[in-house]
């Protein structure tokens, strides 16, 4: 027996024993944070993990199956010019309109595939950072001057941290590059025009089912969003071509599956999350019946869900525990703490800022609103703006799935950079403004 386990063990039992054994139950607001943790939790299934994270695994799986290993190196890896890869990763999020957990599939697929370090990192930070939406949204409530500020630090914000990263660990990323420089050019399955059209019809579903509501009645936006399902709908439609003569899979079997949806679309039309779901539910059937590419895509999308929903989860919990969720937004820490710490534009607000941002939960467009009411608590400008920039790009719950991808010191090192230069950003806005 391996008793220097087994007193590892006894430790691990002593510690949850004494921690059990001293919760304090009787501690309103002890309770009170539980329940927020348990509210943000049943909060983000209901609001963020079907319309979000399911289609972004869905995406991830076709990264991972359909676009071949030299595809991504070609844009994001050692073959490409770097100029085009940091391009191209920089401005990401303009499309896809993601908050820091739906893009973590995507940001696993690419890198898994063989993107460089600093790309895929620029990739990570941009997606849920230039969320363009968000930026619209920053500008008309908290200021012109503050969406921009916004947009130019998250652009510059996510190059910068790229070619640091690829700085840091560049004999790593080395030998990487030297091994796909001696890859031969594998012969594509399809054409790459067809691969894209699949992947953007589903970057396009993500986009518009999570559409939010914007604060006017009238105008694009507005007009945009109340059409939302029935732009949805004409997109399911080309999803469908794209199942038969993209993946090839049998007409009559993608109509047999399909029928029921479209049967839930016209009985139902006030509930569209029930046909979304019946749409999710007949893809995962077809997909498994159907071998060869299309197994492989759900098998794919399905590894990414079962490594990145349980740390999700809790990573959720953990940040509802502390810092409040949708009842009341009282967590342990009490809020007021937080407002009263980020008044004035000291270095100290603005790093807090940058903190707490960092390991809070924003879901797409929820960061406007809360930066709003800090500032009329109190908050100065440039710790808003660091909370900005580091708040939708990072989460308590992305950290934990980030370490599983990149190891603990490449995720250190990467929140460091963000909360470093969320405050250095904060500190020049505040001073400038």
């Amino acid at each position: 027996m391996n008793w220097k386990e087994e007193y590892k063990k006894l430790l691990w039992i002593l510690g949850a024993f004494l921690i059990i054994y001293n919760l304090p139950i009787e501690n309103a607001r002890f309770i009170g944070a539980i329940n927020e943790s348990l509210a943000l939790l049943k909060w983000y299934a209901r609001e963020h993990v079907l319309l979000c994270l399911v289609p972004a695994f869905f995406i991830a799986g076709v990264i991972s199956v359909f676009v071949s290993q030299a595809a991504v190196v070609k844009y994001f890896g050692a073959k490409a010019k770097k100029w085009v890869a940091y391009l191209v990763a920089s401005v990401s999020g303009t499309i896809l309109a993601v908050c820091s957990c739906t893009v973590l599939p995507l940001f696993s697929g690419i890198y898994r595939r063989g993107a460089g370090l600093g790309p895929a990192i620029a990739f990570l930070y941009s997606g849920p950072a230039i969320n363009i939406l968000a930026i619209i949204l920053t500008a008309r409530i908290l200021g012109a001057e503050l969406g921009i500020a916004r947009v130019i630090g998250a652009v510059l914000f996510s190059v910068v941290i790229g070619l640091i990263m690829q700085l840091i660990y560049r004999k790593e990323e080395r030998k990487k590059s030297d091994a796909q420089l001696m890859m031969p050019e594998p012969e594509e399955k399809r054409p790459i025009w067809q691969t894209a059209y699949h992947f953007f019809v589903l970057v396009a579903i993500l986009v518009f089912v999570n559409w939010g509501k914007p604060d006017v009645t009238s105008g694009v936006w507005f007009q945009i969003w109340s059409h939302k399902w029935l732009i949805t709908g004409m997109l399911g439609l080309l999803f469908i071509g794209s199942l038969i003569w993209v993946l090839k899979i049998k007409p009559l079997w993608v109509t047999l599956v399909s029928l029921p949806v479209v049967a839930l679309v016209i009985f139902l039309p006030h509930q569209p999350l029930i046909a979304f779901t019946a749409g999710v539910v007949a893809l995962s059937i077809l997909t498994t019946l159907t071998p060869g590419e299309p197994r492989e895509w759900l098998g794919a999308s399905w590894g990414f869900a079962k490594q990145i929903l349980p740390l999700l989860a809790i990573g959720v919990l953990i940040a509802g525990f502390l810092l409040g969720g949708p009842q009341n937004g009282q967590g342990i820490l009490p809020n007021r703490w937080i407002s009263s710490l980020v008044g004035g534009n000291s270095l100290f607000a603005n790093f807090f800022a940058s903190i707490a941002g960092a390991f809070m939960y924003f879901a797409t467009l929820t960061e406007v609103p809360i930066v709003q009411g800090l500032i009329a608590n109190g908050m100065g400008k440039g710790p808003a703006l660091a909370l900005l920039l580091a708040g939708p790009a990072l989460s308590l719950p992305s950290m934990l799935v980030i370490k599983s991808v990149i190891g603990v010191q490449k995720t250190i090192v990467y929140v460091s950079l963000v909360v470093v230069m969320a405050t250095l950003s904060g500190m020049v806005y505040g001073w400038l403004f």
